[in-house]
């Protein structure tokens, strides 16, 4: 009987201690939760731009070739091919600015018009690659060369920045200066004050070229080909989160 009263003495007393040490954290768990509830902070998008002019340009170039057996095509197509990559690099530009975009094989079908299944006429192979112009002064004359050995096939041309990373340090900051004076706008307008920077994260994009449409194929002449390389546009945008105060 004795043990038992102990029991249940010992219990009490360990109910009187939990209860105490939780009453102890209720005024603590609210000022906190208060604490939270009073952090007020204002997040804000902006992008930066800054203009760059480009000092090289990529073109995708190559050979098509149509031929009754699918080995004839290629043969004829990689003979072609040579062709043109040599002279491109005999032009001086070297071979590691020089890569194979895509190369296909397909067959080439006639479609009768009077309702009868299509016959195989020939097979069409297809070689590209992307030339990379580091001199835009010889821009045209590239694009001259390259009809002039062969090519029948020029898909496009993007002018580029090489130090576009660096240039796009200026839209950075841009973009930061934007997004502070939207803040302070939005502030004011609630009635209150931009205090700290607390956090700051940029978009990771990536920069289209500048492209132009192929220029049309025709025979080689004594003036290169024209061709204007304009003004690039480099965007940077983040976003900043301030707090209030």
């Amino acid at each position: 009987m004795l043990n038992n009263k102990l029991r249940a003495f010992e219990g009490i007393i360990l109910t009187g201690v939990v209860a105490a040490a939780l009453i102890a954290m209720l005024p603590l768990s609210a000022s906190y939760a208060g604490d939270k509830d009073m952090e007020r902070t204002i997040t804000v998008s902006a992008t930066g731009t800054a203009e760059a002019e480009p000092d090289q340009a990529r073109i995708t170039s190559g050979v098509a070739t149509e031929a009754p057996t699918a080995r004839d095509a290629l043969t004829a197509n990689s003979e072609a091919m040579n062709k043109v990559i040599a002279a491109l690099k005999t032009k001086g530009i070297d071979a590691k600015d020089i890569q194979t975009a895509s190369f296909n094989v397909e067959p080439v079908m006639d479609y009768s018009k009077d309702g009868q299944p299509p016959t195989l006429r020939g097979y069409r192979v297809s070689n590209q690659v992307v030339v990379l112009v580091r001199d835009l002064g010889n821009l045209g004359t590239v694009l001259d060369d390259l009809v002039s050995a062969g090519a029948n096939q020029i898909q496009g041309l993007a002018f580029e920045v090489s130090k576009a990373e660096t240039l796009k340090d200026d839209a950075r900051k841009d973009a930061i200066a934007n997004a502070l004076r939207r803040a302070k706008l939005l502030a004011t307008a609630a009635g209150a004050e931009v205090g700290q920077v607390l956090q700051i994260s940029e978009e990771t994009t990536t920069d289209a070229p500048v492209v132009f449409a192929a220029p049309r194929l025709a025979k080689a002449h004594d003036a290169s080909v024209p061709v204007e390389r304009g003004t690039s546009t480099l965007e940077a945008r983040v976003t900043t989160t301030w707090a209030l105060k």
